[in-house]
Order: structure tokens, then sequence, then C-alpha cells
């Protein structure tokens, strides 16, 4: 008997949670010294572009604008994983995994200094709008 294929939002909900623990590996491996200096590099550039407002392909653009960020961050992702060793990447897994304690981060107050820089943004812009209208 065949067993009936998993369908593509199946498929794609594990891709998702598959990417997320691999994210959370990747932060880990970045702290480690025995990861290459390339891969690194290739993890700041994933966490800037994530967290950054600005994309190569602006979101409001229908069905573009989304595409770019369901290619670039797994391509980045795939890229870094390629240049960590194995076995140190396997270890940082295993690692992620208990970061994820009852499918919450277990140490959610690394978020902290994100939405302070988030904050600070929304400030500086904020102030430069009311300077603007201030001036006008």
């Amino acid at each position: 008997m065949l067993l009936p294929e998993k369908s593509m939002i199946e498929k794609f909900k594990i891709k998702v949670k598959e990417l997320k623990y691999d994210l959370s590996a990747l932060y880990l491996a970045y702290k480690r010294k025995d990861v290459p200096i390339v891969a690194k590099i290739i993890i700041i550039i994933a966490v800037v572009y994530v967290l950054s407002p600005i994309d190569f392909i602006p979101d409001f653009i229908p069905i573009l604008g989304y595409l770019d960020d369901l290619l670039i961050l797994p391509l980045f992702v795939f890229i870094a994983i390629k240049l960590i060793p194995k076995q140190v990447m396997n270890d940082c897994r295993k690692q992620a995994k208990d970061l994820w304690k009852d499918r919450k981060p277990k140490k959610w107050y690394y978020a902290i200094p994100i939405i302070l820089i988030w904050l600070l943004i929304i400030f500086v812009v904020v102030k430069m709008i009311l300077l603007k209208i201030m001036i006008s």
C-alpha cells in the first residue's frame, strides 16, 4: 500500500520549522570560534537582511515583494550551513532544539537589543518628520 504524499502546505510547514531551528543553530554557530569567518559574515548578512526594512524588491510589489524574502533568506542560511563544518553544525542544531522549549525561545531576552534598535529608528524618523513639519 502506498502512503499518501504530503501536501505542499505540510511540506512548507516542515521547511519553515527547519528554517527556524537552522537560524537558531546559526546564531549558536556564530558565537563559536571553530566556525570560519566567511560563514560568520554570511550569518551577519542574513540577520541584517531579515531585520532590515529595506528589501531588494519592496514588499508592496505583489508576489515578487515576498518572493525575494522566501528565496534570499533560505539561500543565505544554505550557504552559511555549507561553510560550517558538519560536526559543528550538528552540535549547534542539537543546542538549538533546546532553545525553543515549549515553542517559545528559552532566551527571549536576546530580542531586547533588536527591539531597542527598532525603537531608536522609529524615534529618529518621528523626530525628523516633526522637525520637518515645524520648519514648514
